[in-house]
């Protein structure tokens, strides 16, 4: 099955009204949260209710991913031993700064793996620091278990010490070199947030920006965003689907004219 990149909406872990609504989400990729939307002191009672969640994995339409705390936080191998299990199809690991932090992350994971009889789950790195644009590539191109990069420009920003806007200069030069990145690694690359759910025109305006840039998809906050977002990258399924389609009427071409007699020409 051809795995699409769209849409990622974050859905946060400390609400299970959410998570339980998540599963009418028409989504590529629907993210249960643990690090930004979930307090500190919810983050223990988060990991239960996400765990609980992913139990009923096949009543959920899109692909299921988690989003960890991140590599500097410590909290990624409780993160890890509570929703590594059946169900769960990979995890977003947000500021990744360097190879280091995934290398650390994926012995990890390998343990719990095989420990509970899984097979290797994806890897999506959130890139939201100088340091992650810079070495973008190489952590895009660091194995088999990453399909895809996503962009987070508001800690960019943070780390930059520039102010958010939505027509932010600093965030230029960070969002055009991920997806050149991403796409010389053979992966693609998710833009980042749109925050203003009032903004509809800003809103598509945003999305065709990152489209033009080369993104593959774009992450959510709110389902009534992702329509929004399908019928804006609409162009990335096709490009996958159409793939498929051209060499299929390639072969059958080639077939018909294996079939036909033969013209001579004297």
């Amino acid at each position: 099955m051809t795995q699409f990149f769209r849409s990622l909406i974050f859905v946060p872990g400390n609400n299970s009204r959410f998570l339980e609504k998540a599963k009418k989400l028409q989504a590529d990729i629907v993210c249960f949260d643990l690090e930004d939307s979930v307090p500190d002191i919810e983050k223990v009672n988060a990991r239960k209710l996400i765990k609980n969640a992913l139990k009923s994995r096949k009543l959920y339409k899109s692909s299921i991913f988690v989003r960890t705390n991140s590599p500097t936080s410590g909290k990624i191998p409780n993160d890890l031993k509570e929703v590594i299990q059946k169900g769960i199809d990979g995890i977003v690991i947000p500021k990744v700064n360097n190879v280091k932090e995934l290398q650390k992350i994926v012995k990890i994971l390998s343990v719990l793996e095989k420990k509970q009889k899984l097979k290797p789950i994806q890897i999506i790195p959130s890139i939201e620091s100088a340091g992650g644009v810079v070495n973008t590539y190489n952590i895009a191109s660091f194995g088999k278990r990453i399909p895809a990069v996503v962009f987070g420009v508001f800690d960019l920003l943070n780390d930059l010490g520039v102010e958010y806007t939505k027509e932010s200069e600093g965030e230029k030069y960070s969002r055009g070199k991920i997806p050149v990145d991403a796409h010389a690694a053979g992966i693609v690359a998710i833009d980042a947030i749109w925050q203003d759910l009032k903004d509809s025109k800003g809103f598509q305006k945003d999305c065709k920006t990152g489209r033009s840039l080369g993104y593959s998809g774009k992450s959510v906050i709110h389902p009534d965003q992702i329509s929004v977002v399908h019928k804006s990258f609409s162009q990335t399924k096709l490009k996958f689907c159409g793939q498929k389609k051209f060499a299929k009427y390639i072969l059958n071409q080639q077939r018909k004219e294996k079939a036909q007699p033969q013209l001579m020409v004297k």
